[in-house]
């Protein structure tokens, strides 16, 4: 069934929608909301970590509906952005839930590399991994 009219809209629709199904699920959350503001907090933070080419190379795996979240608000002359520290990465992630004490933004970001780690190649995730320091890695190890 065709929502928008155009297949390329409803399929990165259909498939934002099964991403956002699965942070869901591994969180235990019924909100879409939170789900969004999961996958945006991880995508910007990460997006920020990474060199300006790594975040292409990312972003080219991503729905297109997701891709535009990836690069809402990038600012490049600003990166990469050096979290060293496991509290610095979840900090930024925090952020994202100011008003939603209830969420543990470690458990939000191991379902969003989880998604992610399943719709990516696995070289692109081995490469993200790799650009990251151990403590940041050892939230989703």
């Amino acid at each position: 069934m065709t929502t928008t009219g155009l297949d390329t809209f409803d399929t990165t629709v259909q498939k934002s929608d099964v991403w956002l199904k699965h942070i869901m699920k591994m969180v235990g959350w019924d909100s879409r909301q939170r789900a969004y503001r999961a996958l945006r907090g991880v995508l910007h933070t990460l997006r920020d970590r990474l060199t300006v080419d790594e975040g292409a190379h990312l972003s080219a795996q991503l729905p297109m509906l997701i891709r535009g979240i990836f690069y809402e608000s990038w600012r490049p002359a600003d990166l990469p952005v050096k979290y060293r520290t496991k509290e610095e990465f979840l900090y930024r992630i925090r952020k994202e839930f100011q008003n939603d004490s209830d969420v543990d933004p470690e458990e939000a970001t191991r379902a969003v590399i989880n998604v992610l780690k399943k719709e990516i190649s696995s070289g692109e995730f081995d490469e993200i991994e790799s650009m990251l320091p151990a403590e940041i890695t050892g939230i989703w190890k």
